[in-house]
């Protein structure tokens, strides 16, 4: 199996063509990217003993994590979604530079592993009724899988496409945000099918079959990349002057030195701050909308007396905008990634900051107005941009540090997301629960928070503001240089030189692959667009 897995039999020969990697990362993205889905276990799994909380209330935070004989609760399930951006984010930052030198083959395999391992551990956990294991399991281990398996087709796609960055990044990590559209409807059905309802039976059963099932996707898509010979360039493909020039470096910036300089750590904030906003209306989007408008979204006066029906309503209408959120986090990954190839990363979160600051001091006027459908629109273009984000960055990393080492800076820079899936949850909670403890009426305590959050965002238009090229002094010298290349690309009997490698037709194997991700992906689009047509029906 090592030898299957060793980076030089990856090196693509010549029939190969580059539009089969896509493919491959997106196998990978789609599974890893259930992480945003995860909160359809988190009510089944507080029912699983039947306990009551009152019974219970009495223990020790480490008592529940080893006692079998009373429920979670909701916050002590969720640490599991804060252990997979906060391990996401370290197994990143530490094994970004083994990714660059094993190759995304062995990376891609080990994530697979680790993620659908994780999930049939944590599936043990809920067996046994172990908080710790499940937190071991599905947190940990599974946020290692989460961190390999994100930064694995970076390096990767950027290297087969020199001339397309943004949109070759924004393919795959438009997987990671669209993962969720399928894999959430696919939980609750096994749920169902395995438990008949909510029993540790079917809940455990859902995720080590969801484990299993991803393991065998993850591995399929890590069997299917290959690594473009260095110094490989697209058929036509010459740099034009702008993309030689300004903020697109010809140079290789070593991450010993990248991580060093004032350009990564201005990266590094740009990205937290964009993260910290979208992050937060996330995580409040279902009840921001329910406490703003309430009847509204029914077609009633604010002051007018619910029926059940009507309730139920307006939580349908807020579980709409929760598919819309998913829907926009993942088309706007390809979207903006896509729009950077043609204006530049820069200007990319120049757009991100002053249309995404605009548009949170609007939300609060919209919220008086009673405007609901304006008020949606809003929140979707500003959760494409924060998906969008994600998807530029590392194409943004390439143009300042060069390709040679941008899926270990990529990982090292991961960590400002494990620090914004702190911040943002943290400071728009808090928030809420001290304007409601002031008094301040429900429909009034998103107003300061919105304004925060613009204020985060022109925070980082100034730090956007400062990223500058890197100074030449920081590049690899040629014989450092090609000492790396010789780390990381090994001559192969199967490889063709870079001249002659991936010159192959599209074919029926493209076809094929192609179909394999497309279809799942349109299908969870399309379950979306279903639960958000609830918003329209009144």
């Amino acid at each position: 199996m090592s030898g299957l897995l060793d980076k030089q039999r990856t090196i693509a020969g010549a029939q190969f063509n580059r539009w089969l990697v896509p493919p491959a990362a997106l196998a990978i993205h789609l599974c890893i990217g259930m992480a945003y889905g995860f909160s359809v276990f988190w009510l089944p799994m507080t029912k699983l003993v039947g306990q009551s909380s009152t019974e219970c209330s009495s223990h020790s935070w480490m008592t529940n994590l080893f006692s079998s004989q009373c429920d979670w609760t909701v916050p002590q399930v969720s640490i599991t979604f804060t252990l997979f951006i906060f391990m996401l984010g370290v197994a990143a930052a530490f094994w970004g530079g083994w990714m660059e030198r094993v190759g995304p083959r062995k990376s891609g395999f080990i994530a697979a592993i680790c993620w659908g391992g994780g999930m049939a551990l944590g599936g043990v956990g809920v067996m046994t009724h172990q908080l710790w294991l499940v937190w071991l399991g599905c947190g940990v281990l599974g946020g290692i899988g989460q961190g390999l398996g994100y930064i694995t087709p970076v390096s990767t796609l950027i290297k087969w496409f020199p001339d397309r960055r943004g949109m070759a990044t924004g393919l795959a990590i438009m997987g990671y945000g669209g993962g969720a559209m399928i894999g959430a409807p696919v939980a609750v059905a096994l749920m169902s099918h395995f438990g008949g309802g909510v029993s540790a039976q079917g809940v455990a059963l859902t995720l080590i079959t969801m484990g299993a099932i991803y393991f065998v996707i993850m591995t399929i898509g890590a069997f299917g990349f290959r690594v473009a010979p260095a110094g490989w360039m697209p058929t036509g493909f010459k740099p034009t002057p702008t993309q030689s020039k300004a903020m697109i470096t010809d140079g290789h910036v070593h991450l010993s030195k990248a991580w060093r300089t004032p350009q990564f750590w201005l990266i590094w904030g740009v990205l937290c701050l964009n993260v910290s906003a979208g992050i937060g209306v996330i995580g409040m989007a279902s009840p921001m909308l329910q406490d703003i408008f309430g009847p509204l979204l029914v077609g009633v006066t604010s002051d007018a007396t619910l029926t059940a029906a009507q309730k139920a309503g307006i939580v349908a209408a807020a579980a709409g905008l929760v598919g819309l959120i998913s829907l926009f986090n993942s088309v706007g990954r390809l979207f903006w990634a896509s729009v950077s190839d043609w204006i530049g990363r820069k200007n990319t979160y120049f757009t991100f900051f002053i249309l995404g600051t605009a548009l949170y001091l609007l939300m609060p006027t919209l919220g008086h107005m009673g405007a609901a459908g304006l008020f949606v629109l809003v929140v979707c273009v500003i959760l494409s941009m924060y998906g969008g984000g994600f998807a530029t960055v590392p194409a943004y990393l390439a143009d300042i540090f060069g390709t040679q080492m941008v899926g270990a800076i990529h990982g090292r820079l991961l960590t400002a997301w494990s620090v914004a899936g702190i911040i943002g949850p943290v400071l728009i909670s808090n928030l809420r629960q001290a304007q409601l403890d002031a008094g301040v009426p429900k429909n009034l305590v998103y107003d300061n928070t919105l304004y925060i959050l613009a204020g985060l965002l022109i925070l980082g238009f100034f730090l956007n503001l400062m990223i500058k090229p890197v100074d030449a002094k920081h590049f690899m010298t040629p014989d450092e240089l090609a000492a790396e290349q010789a780390l990381t690309e090994k001559a192969s009997h199967k490889a063709a030189d870079a001249g002659s490698a991936a010159r192959g037709s599209f074919g029926m194997t493209g076809i094929l692959a192609w179909l394999a991700v497309g279809i799942p992906f349109l299908i969870g689009v399309w379950i979306a667009i279903g639960k958000a047509s609830a918003l329209f029906m009144h």
